[in-house]
């Protein structure tokens, strides 16, 4: 199983990914930024934002039970072995940015 580490930062988006690894880290990265309720057609689709404003470890602990369930639904080629979160330099204190570890079977 190869393991691949994902943010929810989305700089380019290839809308025709030439490998099946690229098109699932791109899926990946669209759940992690997606937020849930604005997708029309899907209102389950995304990452459920209602964390914010709770204690650090509620929210990383709430952030971290939604992201596994979602990546699993959305993205079943993805097994997430880790969920993390990454600390910015710079970056107000209490900003979650999940980084997400998934395996890939190919």
């Amino acid at each position: 199983m190869t393991e691949f580490e994902i943010t929810a930062d989305f700089d380019n988006v290839d809308f025709s990914p030439n490998t099946e690894i690229k098109e699932i880290l791109q899926n990946v990265k669209t759940i992690l930024a997606t937020r849930k309720g604005t997708v029309p057609l899907d209102r389950n689709f995304g990452i459920d934002w209602s964390f914010v404003d709770q204690p650090i470890a509620v929210a990383q602990a709430t952030l971290s039970a939604e992201v596994i369930p979602q990546i699993k639904r959305y993205e079943p080629r993805a097994k997430v072995i880790r969920v993390g979160f990454e600390n910015q330099k710079g970056a107000q204190e209490g900003t979650l940015r999940p980084r997400v570890v998934i395996g890939v079977n190919l």
